[in-house]
């Protein structure tokens, strides 16, 4: 009896620490909060047409950041301005001035069809990117930013 009361008494002490881990830093669900949208400059927009021909999609629609096994995976769904449009990627912009030194800074690229298509639904035009960022990347790194023609999300630590 005193036995079992004791594993008891050990596994009610345990669980009750989880609370404080919850909150700290050492959890890697606390790594980076849900994503916010934010306004795009016009000049971030002619900027970053120039290094690649595909188009930036329209808007940004979720982002998220999860955790893997040596770093995370940033997910964007981003919703152009008609159905049609692929290979997308989110690419990395190195030299953005406007941006602090604490963070990453990503463009969502897409290719256009090509052809007129039809406008469709917004579920029928949602397209995702994707890209692995390694512990050595994500080092120093506070926020990630993703941004599109109309918006930009961002996710901080």
């Amino acid at each position: 009896m005193k036995s079992s009361l004791s594993a008891v008494l050990c596994a009610a002490l345990a669980l009750s620490a989880c609370g404080t881990v919850r909150e700290s830093r050492i959890n890697p669900f606390n790594w980076f909060r849900s994503s916010t949208e934010a306004e795009t400059t016009e000049t971030q927009v002619r900027t970053a047409k120039d290094e690649d021909p595909r188009a930036l999609v329209d808007q940004v629609v979720e982002m998220s950041i999860d955790r893997a096994p040596g770093g995370a995976i940033v997910t964007a769904t981003g919703l152009p301005v008609r159905q049609g449009f692929w290979n997308a990627e989110l690419v990395r912009v190195e030299s953005d001035a406007d941006a602090p030194t604490d963070t990453l800074v990503y463009d969502f690229r897409i290719a256009s069809p090509g052809t007129a298509t039809p406008v469709g639904t917004e579920p029928s035009r949602l397209v995702t990117a994707a890209r692995f960022l390694s512990d050595q990347d994500l080092e120093g790194i506070r926020t990630i930013l993703v941004r599109g023609a109309q918006n930009q999300r961002q996710a901080r630590r």
